[in-house]
C-alpha cells in the first residue's frame, strides 16, 4: 500500500526533543534534555486524597461528557485565579479550558491562519509550538532574541516585510528554551507594534509561577484594551503536567470560534483532571504550594550554574533565568555544536541541540538547551563535570 499524506503533515518531522527523550531513556542518561517538572515538585497527597473524594462522591460527574468550554466550577476558579493571582482583568473576555497549553497555541492558529499566512515568533522558540504552526502551512517566521527579549525592531520589520501576518507567538516569562524574561518595556513595545499592525499577539505564560528571582512583571494581556491578546496558561508545571489541563483567556469572538475548534478535536478536555484542578485551587493553599516549588527551582538553578562556573571554559556562555526550568548555553565561534552534542550523548549526557528551537531548522546555530529541574542533585554535578571536561577538550 502506497500512502500519501496530507500536504499539512508530509513535511512535518517528528519533535527533535521527543526523539531524544526516547533514546535517553536509559537510567545511565544523565536527562539535561528533559523539561519535566522535579519529582519532588509533584503534589502527590493532596491529588490522591482529592480524586479519591471525587470518584466516592461524584463518579458520575466525573466519568460523564461535559460541555466543551470546560468544567464550570473550574471555570469560575481560573477566572479568580487570573484576576487575583495574575492580575489580568477579565474585562470583556471568555475563557475555555485546553488539554494543555499547545491546545491553546493549535487553536489559536486554527482559528486565524490560513494556508501561506504568517506566523511570527521569537527565534528561539518552543519546538511543540513551531511543530503546531508548520503543521497548518504556515509561513512561518523567527524574530531574534536579545537579553531582555525579542528584538523589537526586528519584530516590526518581520511585520511589514511578510505577507498576511496573522499571529506574534510570545513566551514572556523564563523563555523556552533560552529562560530569557521580556523586560516590561519590551511588552508594552510589542504590544504597540502589534496594535500599529493589527496582529494578533498569543502570549504563552507556561512558566510564569515559578519565578524565583528578581520582581514579578506584567502580563500583555494585562494591559490588553483592544482585543489583541490571546492568553494561554497551564497547570503542567504547578500540578502536574500529566493531567494535560490548560486555559485560554481571548476576547469572546475569538473564544466561540477556539470552542468549535476544540469540538473537533477532543470533545472536551479530561473531568476527572479538571475537577481534581478545580478542587485543588479551591481547597489547597495554592499560593504557599507555588512558593514551594519556586524554591525547588531555585536551589536547582543555582546549583547547575554555580557548577557550570566552576567547569565550563570562559568561552562559553549561558542565560541566568530568573525562572522557570532551563537555561541556554553558546559555544565559542566556529564550535560544531551538533557534534559537541552528539559526543555528550555518547558520554551519556544529553542535551538539546539548538536548532531544534529555530524557526529555519537549517540555520546556523551553536547553542544547546539545559533543563535543571529534572535530574538529581547528584546528576546535575556530574553532568555538568561531564559537559566541563568535552568543552575543555574540544575548545
Amino acid at each position: 500500500m502506497t500512502y500519501h499524506f496530507s500536504d499539512r503533515i508530509a513535511n512535518l518531522q517528528p519533535s527533535l526533543v521527543r526523539e531524544i527523550l526516547k533514546a535517553t531513556s536509559n537510567p545511565d542518561v544523565i536527562p539535561f534534555a528533559a523539561g519535566n517538572p522535579a519529582p519532588d515538585a509533584f503534589p502527590v497527597q493532596d491529588v490522591a486524597r482529592i480524586a479519591g473524594e471525587i470518584l466516592a462522591e461524584r463518579p458520575i460527574d466525573a466519568l460523564q461528557y461535559s460541555i466543551t468550554e470546560g468544567y464550570s466550577p473550574l471555570r469560575d476558579a481560573v477566572r479568580s485565579m487570573v484576576e487575583n493571582h495574575y492580575k489580568i482583568p477579565v474585562r470583556e473576555n471568555g475563557l475555555i479550558i485546553i488539554s494543555g497549553a499547545q491546545q491553546g497555541a493549535d487553536l489559536a492558529s486554527k482559528v486565524l491562519v490560513n494556508e501561506g499566512d504568517t506566523i511570527l515568533c521569537e527565534n528561539p522558540s518552543f519546538i511543540g509550538c513551531l511543530n503546531c504552526f508548520r503543521s497548518y502551512n504556515c509561513n512561518l517566521v523567527g524574530v531574534e532574541m536579545e537579553s531582555d527579549g525579542v528584538d523589537t525592531a526586528k519584530l516590526e520589520q518581520a511585520i511589514v516585510e511578510n505577507r498576511n501576518v496573522r499571529l506574534f507567538y510570545t513566551i514572556p516569562n523564563f523563555q523556552n528554551p533560552t529562560g530569557i524574561t521580556t523586560s516590561e518595556a519590551k511588552r508594552r513595545e510589542i504590544y504597540r507594534i502589534c496594535k500599529k499592525h493589527n496582529v494578533i499577539i498569543l502570549e504563552d505564560n507556561p512558566y510564569g509561577d515559578l519565578r524565583f528571582s528578581g520582581a514579578s512583571l506584567p502580563s500583555i494581556k494585562s494591559f490588553d484594551e483592544d482585543g489583541l491578546v490571546i492568553y494561554i496558561g497551564s497547570f503542567s508545571k504547578i500540578v502536574a503536567p500529566g493531567m494535560r489541563v490548560g486555559f485560554a483567556l481571548a476576547p469572546q469572538p475569538l473564544i466561540a470560534k477556539m470552542t468549535v475548534g476544540k469540538q473537533c478535536e477532543d470533545v472536551h478536555t479530561n473531568m476527572l483532571a479538571q475537577m481534581i484542578i478545580e478542587q485543588f485551587l479551591t481547597k489547597t493553599d495554592i499560593e504557599a504550594h507555588i512558593a514551594k516549588i519556586a524554591e525547588i527551582y531555585r536551589r536547582k538553578s543555582r546549583l547547575m550554574l554555580d557548577c557550570i562556573a566552576r567547569e565550563f571554559p570562559a568561552s562559553v556562555a549561558q542565560t541566568e533565568p530568573e525562572g522557570g526550568l532551563f537555561l541556554w548555553c553558546t559555544l565559542p565561534e566556529g564550535a560544531d555544536m551538533m557534534e559537541f552534542c552528539r559526543i555528550a550523548a555518547q558520554r551519556n549526557v544529553a542535551v538539546v541541540p539548538g536548532i531544534a528551537f529555530l524557526a529555519d531548522e537549517k540555520a546556523p546555530c551553536r547553542s544547546f538547551r539545559m533543563n535543571f529541574s529534572t535530574p538529581t542533585d547528584e546528576a546535575i554535578v556530574r553532568g555538568v563535570s561531564i559537559l566541563g571536561e568535552l568543552l575543555r577538550e574540544l575548545y
